[in-house]
Order: structure tokens, then C-alpha cells, then sequence
């Protein structure tokens, strides 16, 4: 069931109405959280009903994967001479191809690699040059940055916004 709330700004409002809108939304928040604490506690039952049974079959699954994955690589050459992947009556098994990824060779490390590409291959070096927006905001308030902030268009600014803190029972 689908309830539609219209934002309604009246300008009529009475504290004595205003009094009634905060009782009755600290009422439904507290019920909300009485709500989720009952789902909660059925749910962590279902959980442990099940608990020992889900063990068992994660424990199933993992050693009959490890029996699986052990027989095909010992016969990867005789099951996947033809095919990446073959078909048994319960499902389907191969190897697949992972995504490419750039690895390191023995003895060399990222930062010289990095170096030998700005002179080798200089197109496949990136440079990012972005505003160091935290150091900005952190530095606001002093006296260089908030001229320079201004004079080169850029303003902080800090939205306002509207909260409800209720008062209920935890």
C-alpha cells in the first residue's frame, strides 16, 4: 500500500496544531522502532533455527569445490583440450579467463616503473590536478585564503537544514 504525503506549507497553523503534529510524529517514530525491533528478533530466530544447517552446507559446498577444482586442474589438459568449460548433469565447470591486470616482475616495483614510463611512454602517465577542497574549507578563515577565495569567484557556503530530535525510550 502506497501512502502519498504532500509537503503542505500552511500558514494558518496554531501551536496547539503544531504540538499535535510533534506528538503524533514522536509516536510513529517510536512505533517504527518498535516495528524493526519485532523483525529483528524474528529474523535472528529464523537465523539460529537454521544456523547449524548453514554451516553444513557451506562446509559441503567448500570441500566438494575444493574435490571439484582439484580433479580439473589435475585433468585440465584431457577435459579442456576443446572447450574452456564442460557439463555434467548438475551443472557446468571450466576455467575462464580473469580481467586483465598490470603485475609487477620480480625485482621492480611500481615507482621505478613509473619513472622509465615519463620518459618512454609519457602518454600513459596520468596527472590529476583538482582543488584541494578540505585544505580550502579548513583554511577559510584566514586572512590570504578568503581574499584570494573571492577574488577568483568561490564562496563556502552551509546549507541549512531542518531536523526533529524525539524524545523516546532506547
Amino acid at each position: 500500500m502506497k501512502t502519498r504525503i504532500s509537503n503542505r506549507t500552511d500558514n494558518n497553523i496554531t501551536p496547539a496544531e503544531f504540538q499535535q503534529a510533534m506528538a503524533r510524529y514522536a509516536a510513529a517514530g517510536l512505533r517504527g522502532l518498535e516495528i524493526n525491533k519485532a523483525i529483528e528478533a524474528e529474523i535472528h530466530e529464523i537465523l539460529e533455527k537454521y544456523e547449524h544447517e548453514l554451516q553444513c552446507t557451506t562446509y559441503t559446498k567448500n570441500t566438494a569445490y575444493e574435490t571439484i577444482k582439484s580433479y580439473c586442474t589435475l585433468n585440465k589438459s584431457m577435459l579442456f583440450s576443446k572447450r574452456r568449460s564442460i557439463g555434467t548433469p548438475s551443472g557446468i565447470v571450466g576455467f575462464r579467463l580473469g580481467t586483465p591486470r598490470l603485475k609487477t616482475i620480480k625485482g621492480t616495483n611500481w615507482a621505478t616503473i613509473v619513472t622509465q614510463l615519463k620518459e618512454k611512454l609519457p602518454l600513459y602517465i596520468r596527472t590529476v590536478e583538482e582543488p584541494a577542497k578540505d585544505m580550502l574549507l579548513a583554511d577559510r578563515h584566514k586572512e590570504q585564503v578568503a581574499i584570494t577565495l573571492q577574488e577568483i569567484g568561490v564562496q563556502v557556503v552551509q546549507d541549512e537544514l531542518f531536523y526533529i530530535e524525539t524524545k523516546h525510550a532506547a
